[in-house]
C-alpha cells in the first residue's frame, strides 16, 4: 500500500537535491528518500537538508535505496547522463534510455502502485519511454512538462505589465525545448483577454514584443546556464507545484507531460498540455482553444518529438 506522504527522488544532482530540498522545506510530506548512485552523495544531501529541518515542518529525509520506495506514492526521477563531447542527441538517448530501464526495473520490482514524475532532459522523450517501459497506466507516469517554461511567461509578462504574476493566464505548450510555443490566443489577466488590458491600461505588446517574451522563455535556460552552470532552483519550485497538486487531489490545471492520445491530431507522443493533476496523476488533458497558426506549430512541435522516437525505434 502506497503512501502519499512518502516521496523519493532518484538522482541527487542538482536537480535532485533541488527538488529534495524544496520538498523538505514545503511540508508536504513525512518522508523523502534520495538514491543515486553515489550513495555518499545521497547521504550527504540528506544530511544537509535533515540539520535544517528544525526551522521548518517535521520531515524525515535519509539516503536508501529501491527497496525503500515499496509503500513510496510518488517517485520522481531526476536522474540521467549528460551530452559527451562528439556525442549525439540520439547517441545521449539511447544512453538515457538504458539508464531509465535500470531505474524502472529497480522501482517496479517493489512497487507499481507510485505516480511516477520525470524531470530529468528531454523531458517528453523520457516520460514516453518510461510509459512504455513500465507499462503503467499513462495518467501515472508523467513529467514535469512545460510547467516552469509557463511559470517563466508569466513572470516575464508580469514584469512588462506590472501586475502580479499569479494574475497572468497563459501557456507554454508543446516540447519542453526549442519546438515550445506559447498559446497568445487564449492568454488573459484575471479574464481579461490580454490584448484588451493592455488597451484598457495603455499598455502595448505588439506581435514583435510578443515574439521577444516568447524568445526569452525559450531561452530561459541557456542564458542561465551560461551565467550560472546549470538551472535547478526553477524547477525545483515547478516540481513542488506538480507534487503539491497530486498530495492532495488538488485537480489542478497544469502544463505537464504525459501520453496524448488524439488531442489537436496529435497520438503516441508524450508532450506538454493543459492536464488536470491530482492524486491519479494526470487526470485529464484539456483541448484549450488554439488559433490555426498555434495548430500548426504545436503539431510541428510533436512531429519533431516522434522523429525522434522513430528514430530509436521505440
Amino acid at each position: 500500500m502506497s503512501d502519499i506522504q512518502k516521496c523519493a527522488i532518484v538522482g541527487a544532482g542538482f536537480v535532485g537535491s533541488t527538488c529534495a530540498y524544496t520538498l523538505a522545506t514545503s511540508g508536504l510530506f513525512s518522508e523523502l528518500v534520495l538514491i543515486d548512485m553515489n550513495e555518499k552523495k545521497a547521504r550527504g544531501e540528506a544530511d544537509d537538508i535533515s540539520h535544517g529541518i528544525a526551522f521548518a515542518q517535521p520531515c524525515r529525509v535519509v539516503a536508501g535505496d529501491y527497496p525503500d520506495l515499496a509503500d513510496c506514492g510518488l517517485v520522481i526521477i531526476a536522474a540521467g547522463a549528460n551530452q559527451k563531447p562528439g556525442e549525439t542527441r540520439i547517441d545521449l538517448l539511447q544512453r538515457n534510455r538504458a539508464i531509465l530501464s535500470s531505474i524502472l526495473d529497480s522501482i517496479l520490482a517493489v512497487n507499481r502502485d507510485c505516480v511516477l514524475l520525470l524531470v530529468s532532459n528531454p523531458v517528453d522523450i523520457l516520460t514516453y519511454m518510461a510509459q512504455k517501459l513500465s507499462g503503467l497506466p499513462p495518467a501515472r507516469v508523467l513529467g514535469s512538462g512545460t510547467v516552469l517554461d509557463t511559470a517563466r511567461l508569466k513572470y516575464l509578462l508580469g514584469q512588462r505589465l506590472h501586475v502580479d504574476s499569479r494574475n497572468v493566464h497563459a501557456f507554454i505548450i508543446g516540447e519542453h525545448g526549442d519546438s515550445e510555443l506559447a498559446v497568445w490566443s487564449s492568454a488573459n489577466i484575471s479574464g481579461v483577454d490580454l490584448p484588451d488590458y493592455c488597451r484598457a491600461t495603455g499598455q502595448l505588446l505588439g506581435p514583435d514584443t510578443l515574439d521577444n517574451v516568447h524568445r526569452e522563455v525559450r531561452d530561459a535556460a541557456y542564458s542561465i546556464i551560461e551565467g550560472k552552470g546549470a538551472t535547478y532552483y526553477g524547477i525545483g519550485m515547478a516540481v513542488l507545484r506538480i507534487a503539491r497538486a497530486i498530495v492532495r487531489d488538488e485537480h489542478s490545471v497544469l502544463p505537464v507531460t504525459s501520453l496524448v492520445t488524439g488531442h489537436y491530431g496529435v497520438s503516441e507522443v508524450c508532450l506538454g498540455l493543459p492536464t488536470v493533476v491530482g492524486r491519479n496523476g494526470a487526470e485529464a488533458v484539456l483541448d484549450i482553444p488554439l488559433s490555426y497558426a498555434e495548430q500548426k506549430q504545436l503539431l510541428s512541435s510533436a512531429g519533431k518529438l516522434r522523429g525522434l522516437l522513430d528514430e530509436m525505434q521505440i
